[in-house]
C-alpha cells in the first residue's frame, strides 16, 4: 500500500512539474492555433457546413481560453521566461498572435453575436497599440547587438496580421453599428494601411536576411508561410473594406484598396509554390525530419486565411475564379489543420501526460 501510494504521489508531482515546464517554455506564437481553428471555422460557415464551423468555434473558443489562463499562469510565475521572450527578435513578434487569434474569434462570433466582436475588437486593439510600439523596441531597437537582421525571421510578418485583423474585425462590425460607422471606417483603413507598409518593412528586413547570411534548413522553419499569410489577410481586409458601407474614409479610398487587394491576391498566389518547394527541400532533400512543433501552426493559418480570402475576394470584386480557388484551398486548408491538430494531441500525451523523463 505504501508503495502504490509513493508511486501515486510521484506520478502526480512528476505531472505537476512537466506541466510547469510546459507552461515555462510556451511559445508566444501558440495562440496561432486560435488562428488556425477560427479561419477555418469561418470559412466552413461560408460554404454552409454549418455543423463542420460550429465544432471549430467550440474548439477556437475552448483554446483561447485555455492559452489565455496558461499565459496568465507563465506572466505571474515566470516572468523571467516572458522577459525572455519580449528581448528575442526570433520569439517576441509570436506575441502579435494574441492580437490576431482574439479577432479572429471575434469575426466568427459576428456572425451571431456581434457585440461579442465589438468586445474583443476593443481588447484587440488596445493590446496592438501597445504591443506595436513595446515590442520593436525590446527586441529589434533595444538591443546593444548588431546586426539585428540577422535574426529576422517569418514571425515578424505577424505584426503585419495583427493589423490587418483588427481592420477585418472593425469592417465586419461595421453593418451592425450604424452610429459607429465613421469611427469603424477610420479604424479600418488606418490599420489595414499601417499593415501594408509593415508588410513592406518585413518583407525587405527578411530578405536581407536571406540574402546576406547563412540560411539552412534548420532555419526555414514554418513561421516562414506567414508571408504569404499576411497577404492573404491583407486581400481579405481590403475585401470587408471594399463591402462597407459609404463613409469619407472609405469612400476614400476604395478603389486602392480594392485594387491592391487583388495585388497581393496574385502575389500570395505565387509565394505558396515557393513555400511548398522550400517544405520539400527541408524535408526530403536534406531530411530534415518532420516532427510536430508549435510552429507548424504558423503554417495552417496562412492556408485557411488564402482559402477564405480568395471567397471573399471573388464575392466583392465578382471574381468567381478566385473565389473557387478559395474554397479549394479551404479545404486544404482544414485536411492540414485535422493532421496538425492529431500530431499537437499526441505530442501533448506524450511529452506532459504519461512522459516518464
Amino acid at each position: 500500500m505504501r508503495t502504490s501510494t509513493a508511486a501515486g504521489a510521484s506520478g502526480t508531482g512528476g505531472l505537476r512539474r512537466r506541466v510547469g515546464v510546459a507552461v515555462e517554455t510556451l511559445t508566444p506564437g501558440y495562440f496561432a492555433v486560435v488562428m488556425a481553428t477560427g479561419i477555418i471555422s469561418v470559412g466552413t460557415w461560408l460554404k454552409g457546413s454549418r455543423a463542420l464551423s460550429t465544432a471549430m468555434l467550440v474548439l477556437c473558443a475552448v483554446s483561447y481560453g485555455v492559452l489565455v489562463l496558461l499565459n496568465a499562469w507563465r506572466l505571474l510565475s515566470y516572468r523571467h521566461a516572458v522577459s525572455s521572450d519580449f528581448n528575442d527578435p526570433r520569439r517576441a513578434f509570436g506575441f502579435f498572435t494574441f492580437v490576431a487569434a482574439t479577432n479572429v474569434l471575434g469575426v466568427r462570433l459576428g456572425v451571431a453575436h456581434p457585440g461579442a466582436t465589438v468586445a474583443l475588437l476593443v481588447v484587440s486593439g488596445v493590446t496592438w497599440l501597445v504591443l506595436g510600439y513595446v515590442v520593436p523596441w525590446t527586441a529589434v531597437l533595444g538591443r546593444q547587438e548588431r546586426p539585428v537582421v540577422a535574426t529576422a525571421n517569418g514571425s515578424w510578418f505577424v505584426w503585419v496580421v495583427a493589423s490587418q485583423s483588427v481592420a477585418v474585425a472593425a469592417a465586419t462590425v461595421e453593418p451592425d453599428f450604424a452610429n459607429g460607422r465613421p469611427m469603424l471606417a477610420l479604424l479600418a483603413v488606418v490599420s489595414w494601411s499601417v499593415g501594408i507598409f509593415l508588410y513592406g518593412a518585413a518583407g525587405t528586413i527578411v530578405a536581407f536576411r536571406l540574402m546576406l547570411y547563412e540560411f539552412g534548413p534548420e532555419e526555414l522553419t514554418p513561421p516562414y508561410w506567414v508571408a504569404m499569410g499576411a497577404l492573404a489577410i491583407t486581400v481579405l481586409a481590403g475585401a470587408r473594406i471594399v463591402e462597407m458601407a459609404n463613409a469619407p474614409m472609405v469612400d476614400a479610398t476604395r478603389g486602392l484598396v480594392a485594387g491592391l487587394a487583388v495585388f497581393c491576391w496574385a502575389f500570395a498566389t505565387w509565394l505558396i509554390p515557393v513555400l511548398v518547394a522550400a517544405g520539400w527541400w527541408r524535408h526530403v532533400v536534406r531530411r530534415l525530419p518532420l516532427r510536430y512543433d508549435a510552429t507548424l501552426w504558423s503554417m495552417v493559418f496562412p492556408m485557411g486565411m488564402y482559402g477564405v480570402a480568395g471567397i471573399y475576394l471573388g464575392r466583392a470584386d465578382r471574381l468567381p475564379l478566385v473565389a473557387e480557388v478559395g474554397t479549394v484551398s479551404l479545404w486544404v486548408a482544414f485536411s492540414v489543420w485535422l493532421v496538425t491538430f492529431l500530431a499537437m494531441v499526441r505530442h501533448l500525451w506524450r511529452t506532459v501526460v504519461t512522459s516518464t523523463g
